[in-house]
């Protein structure tokens, strides 16, 4: 365990606690976090950390040098979701429909919290330190760019001082707070989503032999997309195709020409979500003709599957448990949900933890992307203490063979 990190962080928690409320009172839509780019793009300025701000719209880049050619990148969210806060705290959301509800609040405060206290440490320092604040990551509004790929389209993995390897935490109401989640290799699900128009012939309710109902054409798709996961993967394999809008129709005794279905595809592994799109498309077609309907069918690739580098991983994960009490690390397995880190775990080796914010006893259980998450504040000081680290002995580290 490191003393000094250890002391640093508790020293700065208050400030720490306050940094993720304001934050939280003050939340920011994807590609509109320019109220929280600014600040963190002055605090670090203020830590005289080498700033670079308006990356991928709002993005906000910090560069802590030290001697050495090791370069680590550490990632933090910044936007909040269109989610109304119903919380009864001081810290309340102040923008109607507008809440902190996956936690990205706590993960800029607490890498500004890394800043601070590794700014103070520079001698003990073995390489740099490229704190990245990123945008979006709850996915840009149609028709925008955003979140970790257009940070790499922007060059942020190219600049000088280029980042060998990146490292990120994200908030996990279901691990208790100051405990630390991990898995090696898949941790998190690939993201993409699908619409389907299925197009029928529009009649009279009373009357079905007249048309082609697209209605119940629909319900044939929902039910052959279940059919596929089970039928079509090997069962040990995570796949989930999960509709999660339907809409068609304006009147009761009127059978709609038209239906839209749109949904998730979510699995953990590459090959699979390669072969997804087309055996989508053949099997929603071999349908709809069954009844004399057609379809017309969108795919679109989102985020890839959030990959933690093993060797990374291994080596990280005595680091951490170091940083803590014995028995807070726990390895578990990978989770459905996704991220869009993904993109730049693809690029160079990436360590993506979790960690934990539940209190049972305070009624804090709420899952991410639910208008009662919350999180004990206990775990960012702890936070600090882990991620700083774990940074720190990363850049004492020899470069991962890649």
């Amino acid at each position: 365990m490191n003393q000094s990190i250890l002391s640093r962080s508790a020293a700065i928690e208050s400030e720490i606690i306050e940094t993720r409320r304001d934050f939280y009172r003050h939340p920011e839509l994807s590609n509109r976090e320019e109220r929280t780019g600014a600040l963190i793009a002055q605090r670090l300025e203020q830590l005289g950390l080498d700033v670079k701000s308006s990356i991928a719209n709002h993005g906000v880049i910090g560069i802590l040098r030290g001697p050495g050619d090791r370069v680590i990148g550490a990632r933090a969210n910044m936007d909040a979701l269109p989610v109304e806060d119903v919380l009864d705290v001081p810290y309340r959301s102040t923008i109607s429909g507008v809440k902190h509800a996956c936690g990205h609040d706590a993960e800029s405060a607490i890498l500004l919290g890394v800043a601070e206290v590794l700014s103070g440490m520079r001698e003990d320092l073995a390489g740099t330190i490229v704190f990245i604040f990123q945008p979006a990551e709850e996915g840009p509004p149609e028709g925008e760019e955003g979140g970790a790929a257009l940070m790499i389209k922007e060059g942020v993995l190219e600049m000088e001082p280029k980042v060998q390897e990146i490292l990120a935490l994200h908030m996990m109401p279901t691990l208790d707070a100051k405990t630390i989640g991990y898995s090696v290799g898949p941790i998190l699900a690939s993201n993409d989503n699908f619409d389907i128009k299925i197009i029928g012939q529009q009649t009279h309710a009373a009357f079905p032999h007249t048309g082609v109902d697209a209605i119940l054409l629909s319900s044939y798709i929902v039910q052959g997309l279940q059919n596929m996961v089970s039928r079509e993967f090997d069962a040990v394999e995570s796949v989930v195709i999960s509709p999660g809008v339907i809409r068609g129709g304006n009147r009761w005794n009127i059978i709609p020409e038209e239906v839209l279905i749109e949904g998730t595809v979510r699995t953990l592994n590459p090959e699979i979500r390669s072969r997804i799109p087309a055996l989508l498309d053949e099997r929603i077609g071999a349908i709809v003709a069954a009844y004399g309907g057609r379809h017309e069918f969108r795919y679109h690739y989102v985020n890839p599957v959030t990959v933690n580098d093993p060797e990374l991983t291994r080596a990280a994960i005595p680091v951490l448990e170091s940083s803590s009490d014995v028995g807070n690390i726990i390895e578990g397995p990978p989770m459905m949900a996704s991220e869009d880190f993904s993109h730049f775990a693809e690029k160079i080796p990436g360590f993506y933890f979790f960690l934990g914010v539940r209190n049972e006893a305070r009624g804090i259980v709420h899952m991410v992307h639910s208008p009662k998450f919350d999180i004990d504040e206990s775990c960012l000081a702890y936070g600090v203490n882990a991620f700083s680290t774990l940074l720190l002995e990363r850049t004492r580290s020899e470069r991962l063979n890649k």
